[in-house]
């Protein structure tokens, strides 16, 4: 059923795609940059975030159908595939982390470390800019349209945010101290990141 939007929501519902759509695309380029070095440098946290960062860009993709429907219809419940969307994503979070945690207890055992983990800095400090502006401008979109979903996709990016502190601290850690095992350490954060969201995603799945 097609409804009619006033001109205030309208604009709202307009810019909470367009920052779907940045989520998804700035995820993506990050994924990219983030595997290919992490794959370079050795660099397991930073390869991990990269990961992190594609699974993202599926749950960006169910946020961007969702608000869509919004501007063309009522929307009170997720449909097929937005639930769909979810329970990929909660099982590739949940693959992710179990990924970690095996790769990180194997680079400790052999003793393997990282070439360097500047890219890792220079990748989490973008993220941390970018994730920030997300975060408040979905949140700000979401409070004015009062959208439980849109509120919870900030949260969603906040998390992302944390994320890319982890990263960040447990690069410098490394690059500027050479503490041994530091990187693992951080892969082992992200797979509890992971982890988390993975169950978040499946309890969105079943409508918690």
């Amino acid at each position: 059923m097609k409804i009619q939007l006033n001109q205030e929501t309208a604009r709202l519902l307009k810019v909470a795609f367009w920052l779907s759509m940045i989520t998804i695309f700035y995820n993506i380029a990050e994924g990219v940059v983030s595997t290919y070095f992490g794959m370079q440098d050795d660099t397991l946290a930073l390869f991990g975030f990269g990961i992190d960062s594609f699974v993202e860009v599926l749950s960006g993709i169910g946020i961007a159908h969702m608000v869509y429907r919004m501007q063309h219809e009522p929307v009170e419940a997720s449909d097929r595939f937005e639930r769909q969307a979810l329970r990929l994503t909660g099982f590739s979070f949940y693959l992710l982390a179990a990924g970690m945690v095996v790769t990180s207890v194997l680079t400790m055992y052999i003793g393997s470390e990282p070439k360097t983990t500047v890219v890792g800095i220079v990748v989490s400090l973008v993220s941390i800019l970018t994730m920030y502006f997300l975060m408040r401008k979905k949140m700000e979109v979401g409070s004015a349209l009062n959208s439980a979903p849109i509120i919870a996709d900030a949260n969603c990016t906040k998390t992302c945010l944390y994320l890319s502190l982890l990263v960040l601290i447990s690069s410098v850690l490394y690059e500027v101290f050479a503490i041994p095992y530091v990187d693992a350490l951080g892969a082992l954060g992200i797979a509890w990141f992971a982890f988390s969201e993975g169950k978040e995603a499946f309890g969105k799945a079943r409508g918690w």
